[in-house]
């Protein structure tokens, strides 16, 4: 997560952790929700809960718990059901256990969406050992058409599509909540936040491509999602932040392999540059790049938290220290508006 040259976990040289009794809350759209603004991300990029020991998988969950998480982000890709089936132990025994959200991913060449919904939700059950979970994401990204691994936006909101089948499985108990993956066509994503039917997006928003809720000059390269975060607050949709350390770049130098762009016209050179003039420009004052990085998004009140992809227990520790030390303040976000202004790629 953050480079070893530069990482601080600014703890007592006495103490293994450093105690975190900050975590602040805020409103999961208008769900009624208080969630933790840190989530515990149990993504394949961190891979924390697919390639770690027991032991380290269980005292990281314990160790978020006791700071305050209170949210657990998984899905049936991520290590091919690894990430759920991990949750699904570590988790048996705690009293008071966390929100879980999964996802589901539809083959858009098998015309029975319902079905593919049931058999994943069914075995993301299974795996986890619930007999629900409190959300349920489309996975896939969002377009006009459906092309490919994209599906179309007539078939998440048309009769007996994507949403329609969702509240039946909501009607069953099964989920609390559902909701979608705010990647692909920006206007697409954004008809389906107004249908007024979702309870959460996730956002892609991170320092090298904050258009979703902040627009960069001209002079900054950028896939634009601009607007989504405004729409999503304005019709009671949370937004939940992804991908805040862009797979790593914007948190060490060293490259792991699983570093994958999301949005087009990105690479890992392009994004690795960016992040080098971006941090040329801020400094070491902010805390480490990844802290950095996670408080330049606590600085946005509009979003409903910030997912953390792990790999290890330090990088645990240093996000929930970056949630203790507060958003980044105005002087540091003046100077980031700055760089993108003087880029030039």
């Amino acid at each position: 997560m953050a480079n070893p040259t530069t990482m601080s976990l600014r703890s007592s040289p006495n103490s293994r952790w450093q105690t975190c009794n900050k975590m602040q809350y805020r409103d999961f759209g208008t769900t009624g929700l208080k969630i933790s603004e840190l989530v515990f991300g149990g993504g394949a990029v961190g891979g924390l809960l697919i390639t770690q020991d027991d032991d380290v998988k269980r005292q990281a969950i314990t160790r978020a718990l006791e700071s305050g998480i209170n949210w657990i982000d998984t899905a049936p890709s991520y290590g091919q059901g690894k990430s759920e089936e991990a949750l699904g132990w570590l988790l048996q025994d705690i009293e008071e256990p966390p929100y879980i959200s999964t996802k589901f991913t539809i083959d858009t060449r098998n015309p029975d969406i319902y079905g593919q919904i049931e058999q994943s939700l069914n075995q993301s059950l299974q795996r986890l050992k619930r007999q629900k979970v409190t959300l349920l994401q489309l996975h896939n990204r969002i377009g006009m058409q459906t092309d490919k691994r994209t599906i179309g936006i007539s078939e998440v909101l048309k009769p007996h599509g994507v949403l329609d089948i969702l509240d039946t499985f909501k009607s069953q108990g099964m989920i609390d909540h559902y909701g979608i993956t705010a990647l692909g066509d920006t206007a697409a994503i954004t008809r389906v936040i107004k249908s007024n039917r979702i309870a959460s997006a996730q956002v892609y928003f991170n320092l090298l491509n904050p258009s979703a809720a902040l627009t960069p000059p001209p002079s900054w390269p950028y896939y634009n999602f601009t607007g989504i975060v405004d729409t999503c607050f304005e019709h009671g949709v949370a937004p939940m932040n992804i991908r805040v350390l862009s797979a790593g770049v914007l948190a060490t130098q060293t490259r792991h392999g699983r570093e994958m762009p999301l949005t087009p016209g990105d690479t890992v050179e392009s994004e690795t540059a960016k992040a080098k003039f971006m941090f040329e420009q801020l400094g070491v004052s902010d805390g480490t790049h990844a802290q950095t990085a996670i408080r330049f998004a606590l600085a946005q009140p509009r979003l409903a938290c910030v997912i953390v992809g792990l790999a290890e227990l330090s990088h645990l520790n240093e996000a929930i220290v970056a949630a203790e030390m507060g958003p980044l303040p105005k002087e540091a976000m003046v100077r980031i508006s700055a760089a993108y202004a003087d880029y030039q790629a």
